[in-house]
């Protein structure tokens, strides 16, 4: 009874080999600790997934940061996944070298990677090294973490462990949108989201450093179905030998019912991938939909998923099958993926937004979510049931199998999605600028679509050609039945008469109607000069005054006119002064009259009353000039003052139009000129492409049903709770043996 009384319950536990280098129990753990175990094994998991996927969040801004296009962008997540494939491989060493330092020390190289190495690359080259060195240390771990969920998980209950594990990517993603989302708009900076990751790895890093163990090689290479049976594991444990069991491993894992699966849940998983690197750049192109509503749009799935990977884990070791809920998860993920490829791009048409809501739009992620964390968390289960089928010991050799073929099948995955999706390559490398230029000089970029090419080119050559201008502003004026001559004609006629164009936008329209109607009647020649002169306070009836007085009082204004201003002031200060002599000199000078005859018309002057000569000393000289104009615009021709009125207005407007377009700088024009079409194209294809993209996923999706058949378990709940009767009868046998045995001894 000794070796199965200390064997039992919550007995101490051995020690002995457990040191912070080697963690290897000697003993299978009491509940505790197995939890407490399985909890940090969680906890990495969905920390190394939140390193590999912070970039996604702010995509669109190391895009820009470090001047990448969109296609490099790509091949760094293709770089990453194939290095990763090996780094997968690699991981089969678990199976011989265990894996808590596989995960903890991991954990310490990829924490800081995210908060010192990306955050300050140089260069986008040195930004893919980084990434490249992060992935693979990502593939070895994260092949050995689900090696550890299976080691401390027996099979009845191991869904609901993976299921646990399978949150890790989830809750990974939605640590990613979440934080992104609710700290972008005041850390908008890219930078700020690694170095909120790279502190929560490194955190994570020293608690898996003090507290994370596994157990040893003759412990976890037994198949252990309840946890009733960890008495039999450590009495068997003592007979076996690590080496003869992993002898062959890699040759037992290369069964249909192993690469089949692996390959199977690698393709339906194309959606997932997919969203995860590039929701934001397809919500961002096909929506318009700022990073920050992108991950809050991600958080719909991310939660629901999680959701979906606990219960089902609890209901498929309830029912104690998991192929069920594999066809069942994948068919409404698919149903969900189908609506999701026909609604979240329709209504994508140049610059028009699709019509799906974004509230629509969560409804259908979902269905899409929900389905996709039935089905992989009983998957989970379901393969690693199947590696223990034919070697227990080949559990991490079995799951870095799965996850090579992963980053292998996503790195195929994107490359084929550069090809498929080629619009994004133009909205993303170019869009944002055309959009900004776009914006910026939209008037100008309209006055330019009107003229044509061949216009254009000569205006790029000489641009103060006065017939280029011509023949482009007559392509502005076109659609106003505008002739190029006659643009001629207004821009001749524009300068030549630019004094009288100038008198006759000074009068009034209904006034210069008139006049142009009837130029020699009196009232509208009296309107006219109103308007010439009103701004200098004469009103129409000072120039009626004055045209009475002009001819009434005709010699006398003659006489005035001959008198210097400074003469006439001196001469109505003081009559009879000495101005009134030199006024008298002046007349007879500017008359060439005798002196006699001068004083004579001073005097006659001076009799004018004094209200008549100071309208005629203020006003009549305005008047006069005013009627110079009046008569100089009377004798332009008809036809031009016709043409100048109905088109001139057009002409100059399409002018000042042609001088703003002048002003946008060359190479803003040609950057529209090379990019714009292309980013015009890309907005009309990128619905139609990504449409072709997600009904891929649902063929996807739909293509992981047939391998179901392959993995070992039950479809019947019936059947399974028969099998585990009898294991569990069998069990009984042994344990009794065992204790029969221990008290004979």
């Amino acid at each position: 009874m000794t070796a199965l009384a200390h064997s039992s319950g919550e007995a101490p536990e051995s020690v002995a080999t457990e040191t912070l280098w080697n963690r290897q129990l000697g003993r299978y753990p009491n509940n505790t600790r197995r939890y407490t175990y399985l909890a940090i094994t969680v906890l990495a998991t969905v920390v190394l997934y939140y390193e590999l996927y912070i970039q996604g969040a702010v995509a669109t801004q190391i895009i820009t940061y470090f001047h990448m296009t969109f296609g490099f962008y790509v091949a760094v997540s293709i770089v990453g996944n194939a290095v990763g494939a090996l780094g997968s491989l690699a991981a089969g060493l678990a199976d011989r070298w265990g894996r808590a330092n596989m995960v903890v020390y991991g954990l310490l190289i990829t924490g800081l990677i995210i908060l010192v190495g990306l955050p300050h690359a140089g260069s986008k080259g040195v930004y893919m090294f980084l990434f490249a060195i992060l992935s693979i240390v990502e593939g070895i771990v994260l092949v050995a973490t689900p090696a550890l969920v299976r080691d401390f998980s027996p099979q009845i209950g191991r869904a609901s462990a993976m299921g646990f594990w399978t949150l890790g990517p989830v809750l990974g993603s939605l640590a990613v949108t979440a934080i992104s989302s609710n700290t972008l708009d005041s850390h908008p900076d890219w930078q700020f989201q690694f170095y909120v990751c790279g502190t929560v790895g490194l955190i994570v890093f020293v608690i898996a450093f003090i507290l994370l163990r596994e157990l040893s090689p003759k412990l976890r290479d037994q198949l252990m179905v309840t946890h009733r049976e960890r008495v039999l594991i450590e009495a068997r444990a003592a007979g076996l030998d690590p080496e003869t069991a992993l002898h062959g491993h890699w040759r037992q894992m290369m069964r249909a019912d192993i690469i089949g699966p692996a390959f199977a849940i690698s393709i339906f998983l194309i959606f997932y991938y997919v969203a995860v690197g590039f929701f934001v750049v397809y919500l961002a192109t096909v929506f318009g939909y700022s990073e920050a509503q992108a991950n809050a749009l991600g958080n719909w799935y991310w939660v629901t998923n999680a959701i979906a990977l606990v219960v089902a884990g609890a209901l498929s070791d309830r029912f104690r099958v998991r192929k069920p809920f594999m066809v069942i998860g994948a068919v409404v993920s698919a149903a969900g993926v189908a609506v999701w490829a026909t609604k979240a791009t329709t209504g994508v048409h140049g610059l028009n937004p699709p019509t799906t809501s974004y509230y629509e739009l969560a409804t259908i992620i979902i269905f899409i979510a929900a389905g996709g964390g039935v089905a992989y968390t009983a998957w989970m289960a379901a393969f690693t049931e199947t590696v223990e089928k034919h070697n227990p010991a080949a559990t991490a050799t079995g799951l870095a199998v799965w996850g090579a073929l992963l980053r292998t099948v996503v790195t195929v995955v994107l490359i084929a999605l550069t090809f498929v999706v080629s619009g994004t390559n133009a909205l993303v490398d170019q869009g944002t600028k055309v959009k900004e230029l776009a914006t910026k000089y939209q008037a100008e970029l309209a006055t330019a679509a009107l003229i044509t090419p061949a216009h254009q080119t000569a205006l790029a050559l000489n641009p103060t050609d006065p017939a280029t201008q011509a023949a482009a502003i007559a392509d502005i004026t076109a659609s106003k039945g505008i002739t190029q001559a006659q643009v001629g004609q207004v821009l001749t006629d524009s300068v030549k008469y630019k004094d009288e164009l100038a008198t006759a936008a000074a009068i009034d329209p209904a006034n210069l109607a008139a006049l142009t109607v009837a130029p020699n009647d009196p009232a509208a020649q009296v309107a006219a000069l109103a308007d010439l002169t009103k701004a200098k306070g004469v009103t129409a009836a000072q120039i009626v005054q004055l045209k009475t007085d002009s001819v009434k009082y005709a010699k006398e204004i003659e006489t005035l006119a001959a008198v210097s201003p400074a003469t006439l002031a001196a001469l109505q200060a003081n009559p009879t002064g000495p101005a009134a002599a030199t006024a008298v000199g002046e007349i007879a000078v500017a008359l060439k009259i005798p002196p006699a005859e001068a004083a004579a018309r001073l005097a006659a002057a001076s009799a004018v009353p004094k209200a008549d000569l100071a309208l005629l000393t203020t006003a009549g000289p305005v008047v006069k000039d005013a009627s110079a104009q009046l008569q100089a615009l009377g004798a332009v021709p008809v036809s031009s003052l016709a043409l100048l009125k109905t088109a001139g207005p057009a002409v100059k407007d399409a002018g000042a139009q042609l001088v703003a377009l002048g002003k946008v700088p060359t190479a803003d024009l040609a950057y529209l000129k090379v990019n714009g079409p292309k980013v015009q194209k890309a907005q009309e294809d990128i619905g139609k492409q990504w449409r072709t993209w997600w009904w891929i996923c649902f063929a996807a999706q739909i293509l992981f049903i047939p391998f179901v058949f392959l993995m070992i378990g039950r479809w019947s709940p019936k059947a399974a709770k028969k099998d585990a009767d009898e294991h569990d009868a069998k069990i009984e046998q042994e344990l009794k043996a065992l204790e029969t045995a221990g008290a004979a001894s």
